[in-house]
């Protein structure tokens, strides 16, 4: 990062305040290690890691550590079935039916019990919009609040464990009822590895293999994989949850760091842990034993969650984006008015005028949804500083990134914390980070 008082439009002094936020929200225990890279006018202002990747090791975060991204998958997914898209292989309004017949003639639940769920048949079949936008009426097993839920369980419609195939477990969520008609309401679900089954049967390709040659590849994110190889073995964070939960998820105190102090520098990876009570972590996935880094990749790549990746990595994808559809060494993914289609808002008002009042930590109140992205339409209504305009996601583990077309900037967020909803350090790096603007 420059040393001038200011570099590309941010304040140094204002910035150095995150140190103090991370170095807080780790020494409380709350976090297990954090990273930020913040990039703007296409240079990186900002980059710094506190904490640990694995603390049973002592292995420290630092800019190259892979974290697992989980849901951060899904805009990559997007962005291969819209390069199908510019292709002619489909229109937004084409029902999945048309490459998917057992999504034919679907029912939608109106009640019931476990034993017998009441349903209704589906005015309509779920299209590719309704799938990118999450309004197919599909669901998630994990969800653990309707009868199709307990079904998806039942039924092992789980495609972050299961040894079925891609194909075998779409089939599979296809014979259950839908929550809503679709196009009717936003609910959160499998819909973006159905996509990635139907950039299979569009392509020819196994998914795997379309993100790598079409994406992944061609951008240069070579430590973003659906498996972590061993020789990178030492890199993959352990990925931790709150032994309890937080009595209150407001206390991740906001510093004013000097800049320095407990940043991890990338002279070393180990360093035994010091002044950090990580007695309130407990560990959910070893490195050493996850299904994300076993001896032989998984069968299935999901498009929903699968990937793992790094803060450059990641930068490459969103600086695509930013530019859009361009990467940063001249190669183009999609088109300037595909990527503009993407990011714009497809649903009737924001989330919350879709029924959906609040997700994971954040308020839907002046959020609408692109193709693959939540986007920013008023931030006095969400009540939280920002653009209209802006896109963004995040993952299960705490991850989240945005994307700021007004003001050409990028940010990414890394740790590994479930589940998402545990502090809402997303808000408060968004007013960190905003807050460093002084152009």
């Amino acid at each position: 990062m420059s040393s001038s008082s200011e570099v590309a439009g941010m304040s140094h002094a204002r910035l150095s305040r995150i140190d103090g936020w991370m170095d807080h929200l780790v020494s409380d225990g709350k976090l297990p290690g954090v990273s930020v890279l913040i990039s703007r006018h296409g240079e990186v202002v900002y980059q710094r890691c506190h904490g640990m990747a694995d603390i049973e090791r002592g292995v420290l975060m630092d800019k190259d550590t892979i974290v697992r991204i989980y849901s951060m998958t899904k805009p990559l997914t997007s962005v291969a079935i819209m390069m199908l898209y510019e292709e002619g292989r489909f229109q937004l309004d084409d029902p999945i039916s048309r490459f998917l017949p057992y999504f034919t003639n679907q029912r939608v639940m109106t009640g019931g019990t476990r034993s017998k769920v009441e349903t209704v048949p589906a005015i309509r079949d779920i299209t590719f919009r309704d799938l990118l936008t999450h309004t197919s009426g599909l669901t998630y097993g994990f969800m653990d609040a309707t009868l199709v839920d307990a079904a998806y369980r039942q039924d092992g419609v789980d495609f972050q464990t299961s040894d079925a195939t891609l194909a075998e477990i779409v089939e599979r969520a296809a014979k259950h009822p839908l929550l809503s008609q679709p196009g009717a309401a936003w609910n959160y679900s499998i819909a973006t590895d159905v996509l990635g089954h139907l950039v299979e049967v569009l392509s020819g390709q196994s998914f795997g293999a379309f993100l790598h040659e079409r994406i992944l590849g061609p951008l240069g994110m070579h430590d973003t994989s659906f498996h972590v190889p061993h020789d990178k073995l030492a890199r993959f964070a352990a990925n931790y949850a709150p032994i309890s939960s937080p009595s209150s998820t407001g206390g991740s105190s906001s510093g004013s760091g000097s800049g320095g102090g407990n940043s991890n520098s990338n002279n070393s990876h180990h360093q035994q842990p010091q002044h950090h009570h990580h007695s309130k972590l407990k560990l959910i996935d070893d490195p050493a034993t996850s299904t994300f880094a076993g001896p032989t990749p998984r069968k299935i790549n999901s498009g929903g969650g699968g990937l793992c990746s790094t803060a450059g990595d990641y930068l490459k994808f969103c600086q695509m984006m930013l530019n859009k559809g361009q990467g940063a060494d001249g190669v183009r993914l999609l088109g300037r008015k595909t990527v503009e289609l993407m990011t714009c808002n497809h649903l009737k008002g924001d989330l919350a005028d879709m029924g959906v009042k609040r997700f994971s930590e954040a308020t839907f109140e002046g959020i609408g949804f692109g193709l693959g992205f939540s986007v920013m339409l008023d931030p006095a209504r969400a009540q939280i500083v920002g653009s209209p305009g802006e896109y963004a996601w995040g993952g299960a583990a705490s991850t989240a990134f945005w994307i700021d077309p007004k003001e050409d900037m990028i940010v990414i967020l890394l740790t590994q914390l479930m589940p998402s909803s545990t502090y809402p350090i997303r808000r408060e790096l968004r007013v960190l980070t905003y807050a460093a603007i002084v152009d």
